[in-house]
């Protein structure tokens, strides 16, 4: 499967996410909520994993993937948190999802621009443009 079918899929998940999230605040407490939704995916990859190792496929863990893995929990988990807290407070999942998805999505291409230096062509400049255009314009009407 290449890349791009996986990034779909992905992206399908990550708006079921989103979608499930708006659903469940405002019945649960925030935190329970966040702390719920990451053991059932804790659960979901350590059977993956356990599936993997009993396969025998290869497993490789460095300790720059431990600590860029930990600090990308710990990014989520207060992503997590901060999405039920938005979605308590009265946002419609049509215009929290896309500022929350959108601006994550801007601040990952900057940064793998200047930190990482990826090269970026003038349709990706454009691209993350009018995806910060498109969350300045949701965020005015509310």
């Amino acid at each position: 499967m290449n890349w791009l079918l996986l990034a779909v899929i992905t992206a399908l998940c990550l708006g079921l996410y989103n979608f499930f999230i708006k659903l469940a605040s405002g019945n649960i407490h925030q935190v329970a909520g966040a702390v719920l939704l990451q053991l059932v995916a804790a659960a979901v990859g350590g059977f993956l994993l356990l599936y993997i190792k009993a396969t025998r496929q290869p497993v490789s863990i460095s300790q720059t993937g431990v600590l860029y893995s930990c600090l990308a929990g710990l990014s989520v988990g207060i992503a997590e948190i901060l999405t039920f807290y938005v979605f308590t407070k009265g946002a419609p999942a049509s215009v929290g999802t896309p500022i929350i998805v959108g601006g994550s999505v801007a601040v990952a291409a900057v940064l793998g621009w200047l930190v990482l230096r990826e090269q970026i062509t003038l349709g990706q400049v454009l691209g993350v443009g009018l995806i910060v255009a498109g969350v300045v314009l949701l965020a005015r009407g509310h």
